[in-house]
């Protein structure tokens, strides 16, 4: 990477990684105070869901890219700023989830459809997020010590069912934007496993 590019991600504020990071969900919020069409909120809705996969699928990506692209300075910073992706994409299923019970505004309805695939696995991959959110400061990595790694490694399960979620969709219409957009990072995922457990690695000599 160019020196001048490696600077510029070294020299990124996590403030105005935040900033970058809410313009999504500020351009939604102005779309809805801006709108009398009753099919904005549908637009939030997707809108939203679809911001949280991407952040996730950010914050996912970061270690598997650093063994892929050794030394760049670009993955360091990812990995390095995983986190505040991942706490994106928890506050963009909040939101989500916002958007989807004002869009029932019946608690009736809401229990009515708990029991549809496409439903019950998006709570579940939000109620995950819930305990990978609160843990993401840096006062509970300290708290939990050995502890911190285990509970965050049920990303990957709110991933799968994130995946889910999306993919059954409007009767089973959603896989191709979700192949889409979780791909890569299966294909990561997957080079992870064999960097980790199946390369070959060089024989020591002993002395």
């Amino acid at each position: 990477m160019p020196p001048k590019i490696s600077a510029f991600f070294s020299r990124i504020s996590p403030y105005f990684l935040w900033l970058i990071l809410a313009l999504p969900a500020l351009g939604i919020m102005i779309s809805l105070m801006g709108s009398d069409d009753p099919k904005i909120i549908d637009s939030a809705l997707h809108g939203t869901g679809e911001f949280s996969a991407r952040f996730l699928i950010i914050s996912m990506m970061a270690t598997p890219l650093m063994l892929l692209f050794k030394g760049k300075s670009w993955t360091r910073w990812m990995v390095k700023n995983r986190r505040y992706f991942g706490v994106a994409a928890f506050g963009y299923a909040a939101l989500h989830t916002l958007f989807y019970l004002l869009k029932l505004d019946s608690f009736d309805r809401v229990i009515s459809e708990l029991n549809a695939f496409y439903i019950w696995t998006g709570w579940l991959a939000f109620l995950i997020f819930i305990p990978l959110a609160a843990t993401s400061m840096d006062y509970a990595v300290r708290k939990m010590g050995t502890w911190w790694k285990p509970v965050q490694r049920w990303t990957y399960a709110a991933a799968v069912l994130t995946l889910l979620h999306w993919t059954s969709l409007h009767d089973w219409t959603g896989w191709a934007p979700a192949t889409v957009h979780f791909g890569p990072l299966a294909t990561l995922s997957i080079y992870r496993i064999w960097w980790v457990y199946f390369r070959r690695r060089p024989v020591r000599v002993a002395a």
